[in-house]
């Protein structure tokens, strides 16, 4: 059963499906509109957001949800395994290498989608390169607050989390850890949960990087360098350019320059 909930673009539903090994996944869709009388049948969006947070704070609250329907597209924005509304199992064994790339896949399927965009933030544009690594064919992609050691080197991004998230202000970091238990508490995250998020973190090699010929964005903030180099990444891949939005890591998700960068990215004269 779906459950409407009202944003400042529109009437959001939310919806549940089971993923390949019966975890639940909770996901938001937003139907397109270019105005009155559209029947917003343009390419669907995938919205992959990051970590530690959640589809309403990435994607609706900042308005990026909105802007990308008011193109005529649907908007299709889970929560990842562990965040927001999806299930957040505990059990080692359901945090498998990829296992957020698998959810995708499976709701990808779930939806009978051929023809989407994908966007991801942070760790969503992570899962996003997992994705087209294993072979996801999406239209266009944006890769968000994401550089290229991100890929490359995610074990150590997946590392400073975990010490944060054991160690708290005692972490080798002090603000890092203050900052991530902050998060987790605002969202009601459960350590275990995220302890095996980070468990299913996989790098992506230069040379897997460099065969994704998907049409890419690749977008973060003028003082966002947590994930490396936005420059090198867009670089690497033979179909991709890269650029700065005022922010930082956290921040620059809330710039409407982000919603606009997407948007413009995507290209709304191209639906069909």
């Amino acid at each position: 059963m779906a459950h409407a909930r009202r944003h400042s673009g529109g009437m959001s539903d939310l919806h549940r499906f089971q993923s390949f090994d019966g975890v639940s996944i909770a996901y938001r869709t937003l139907k397109g509109s270019r105005g009155e009388g559209s029947g917003g049948d343009g390419w669907p969006a995938l919205l992959l957001h990051g970590f530690l947070a959640n589809a309403e704070t990435n994607w609706f609250l900042p308005g990026i949800a909105a802007a990308i329907a008011a193109t005529g597209r649907e908007v299709i924005a889970p929560d990842l395994r562990g965040h927001g509304r999806s299930d957040a199992p505990t059990d080692p064994a359901a945090w498998p290498r990829d296992v957020l790339a698998m959810d995708q896949e499976a709701l990808i399927a779930h939806l009978h989608l051929t023809d989407y965009d994908l966007v991801g933030y942070s760790l969503g544009a992570r899962t996003a390169v997992r994705m087209a690594a294993r072979g996801a064919r999406p239209r266009k992609m944006v890769l968000g607050g994401m550089g290229l050691s991100g890929l490359t080197a995610a074990g150590a991004r997946a590392a400073m989390f975990e010490d944060s998230i054991r160690h708290g202000e005692a972490a080798q970091d002090p603000r890092a850890g203050r900052r991530v238990h902050a998060m987790m508490a605002a969202s009601g995250l459960k350590a275990e949960a995220m302890l095996g998020a980070l468990s299913a973190f996989a790098p992506t090699p230069p040379g897997e990087i460099e065969r994704i010929d998907i049409p890419t964005l690749v977008v973060a903030g003028v003082r966002d360098d947590d994930n490396g180099s936005v420059e090198g990444l867009a670089a690497l891949m033979p179909n991709a350019r890269g650029t700065r939005i005022p922010g930082d890591h956290l921040s620059a998700v809330m710039e409407p320059a982000l919603a606009a960068e997407i948007v413009g990215f995507l290209d709304p004269a191209d639906l069909s």
